[in-house]
């Protein structure tokens, strides 16, 4: 029998272990997409103890604890770290079979050297040793990344941010062993049914300086954005896109008409929605395009469904979940409208529902160009699928129905800085899933053949796509 995360973990053939501990485990990480903030990356921030970098804002223990019967004052409330830490150990052992239960050993043994198992037992010694550890230069936020060898850092950024932080980190020596470029995301732009749309028009009319009054003049203020962005380092743009709509494109004065209706609080049809977000899209997909940007589209999740946990703490606190809305038609309709004339960028595809990891995987497999390598990716197993099975399926589907090899791997899409043994995490499943079809006879058992494949997975395609550092 291993041991509980042992150095095998999950490596259950020869092939794995070689694949593992001789070519992937070393690995630089390219994370292309994650919710981190750059002002603590500039700061290098240090934290005071472990509940506040664990705790904070982290919407997975969230909703875990309260499963567990811990009351919201020991969740996000008003209890102190000390508190909460107390309470996230007290339903740690609860946690088995949840990928949590990894993660939070992944991270205690990997930041902190700690190989106890949390509980109400063990909580005063691993509280104290954690918090020791946090105190040092190693594990402020720069440090953090650096012991994960982190070269590569995609935040999520809006159109009105200023990027100071990114500037500063630019600017700073002291970094120049790893990259923080801003993502742009106008899910504010796109969004026109939303509540707050006519506040982020507002908004962007203060950052450009002008007044916007149509789609034209909105199209001219994001593309300004946009290219500050560029200016700024910027390599991907992502999108968050619950409801996904296509509608056939529609010319500039229709397009007029919707925006001035709805800067007039008057209601929108569903058709002059999907109208106005496929034309937008489409404008944006070919700058994009024309910038070399790499344009992410996160897909299906259905959002602050939990009414009471909205109003009194907002969103993103643990009361979203899968949506089951139709997407093979909208999908392919709005890739078809952006590759029309030739100009669909390098293209990320994620969606929440895993039954929908066949559908993803045939789109993007009909706008390969040959232009590009994998061109169009299905991406990583997202936010609830980012575990063992949910990875599992994403890859296997993609392997039979496109190309493996071609694949850009994992992310954390995370906002903690100790996420990152999730990339661990997921190099040892592709290990394993590798060593399992060698041991099979699937494919062959070649050093050479294998080595290369898990190389690219896991760092070297992402890396060709955000370091511009293509392999020798």
């Amino acid at each position: 029998m291993q041991p509980f995360l042992g150095p095998d973990f999950l490596l259950d053939t020869a092939a794995a272990r070689h694949l593992y501990h001789d070519v992937a485990e070393s690995l630089p990480i390219v994370d292309y997409h994650n919710h981190l903030g750059p002002d603590v990356i500039a700061s290098d921030k240090k934290w005071d103890d472990i509940g506040a970098i664990w705790l904070e804002g982290d919407h997975y223990k969230w909703r875990a604890m309260r499963w567990a019967g811990i009351n919201e004052e020991r969740v996000s409330g008003a209890a102190d770290f000390r508190e909460k830490f107390n309470a996230f150990a007290e339903v740690m052992p609860r946690f088995l079979g949840n990928p949590l239960y990894h993660w939070t050993h992944l991270e205690l043994q990997r930041y902190f050297g700690i190989r106890d198992l949390l509980s109400p037992a063990t909580a005063d010694a691993i509280w104290e040793k954690a918090n020791s550890k946090l105190a040092e230069d190693s594990h402020s936020a720069r440090g953090l990344l650096r012991q994960m060898k982190v070269e590569f850092v995609g935040t999520t950024d809006m159109p009105c941010d200023s990027l100071e932080h990114h500037k500063a980190i630019a600017q700073d020596d002291s970094i120049n062993d790893m990259i923080v470029a801003p993502s742009f995301r106008p899910d504010q732009a796109y969004k026109i049914e939303m509540p707050g749309f006519m506040d982020f028009i507002a908004d962007l009319s203060k950052v450009v300086g002008r007044s916007i009054e149509s789609y034209e003049e909105l199209m001219d203020a994001l593309i300004e954005r946009l290219d500050h962005f560029v200016a700024n380092g910027c390599k991907a743009t992502d999108h968050g896109i619950d409801v996904l709509r296509f509608a056939p494109p529609v010319n500039t004065a229709a397009l007029n008409v919707i925006f001035e209706k709805r800067m007039t609080n008057q209601a929108l049809e569903e058709l002059e929605i999907a109208q106005f977000q496929t034309n937008m899209l489409v404008d944006l997909s070919r700058a994009y395009y024309q910038r070399g940007l790499v344009m992410q589209m996160h897909i299906g999740a259905i959002r602050n469904n939990n009414h009471r946990f909205y109003g009194s703490l907002g969103a993103d606190v643990g009361g979203d979940s899968i949506n089951d809305l139709p997407v093979a038609g909208p999908l392919n309709g709005l890739l078809g409208e952006m590759d029309r004339d030739g100009h669909l960028p390098k293209t990320v595809l994620y969606h929440l529902n895993p039954n929908m990891n066949e559908v993803i995987v045939s789109t993007a497999g009909n706008f390969q160009d040959g232009t590009i390598p994998g061109k169009i990716q299905a991406g990583s197993g997202w936010w609830f699928n980012d575990q063992l099975d949910g990875m599992e399926r994403q890859m296997t589907q993609l392997a039979q129905m496109g190309l493996f090899s071609h694949f850009i791997g994992m992310l954390t899409d995370s906002r903690s800085f100790l996420s990152f043994p999730r990339h661990e995490y997921f190099r040892r499943l592709v290990c394993q899933m590798i060593g399992r079809w060698t041991e099979a006879g699937h494919i062959p058992n070649d050093r050479q053949l294998l080595d290369k494949l898990v190389r690219d997975v896991c760092y070297q395609n992402a890396a060709d796509w955000f370091l511009d550092q293509p392999e020798a």
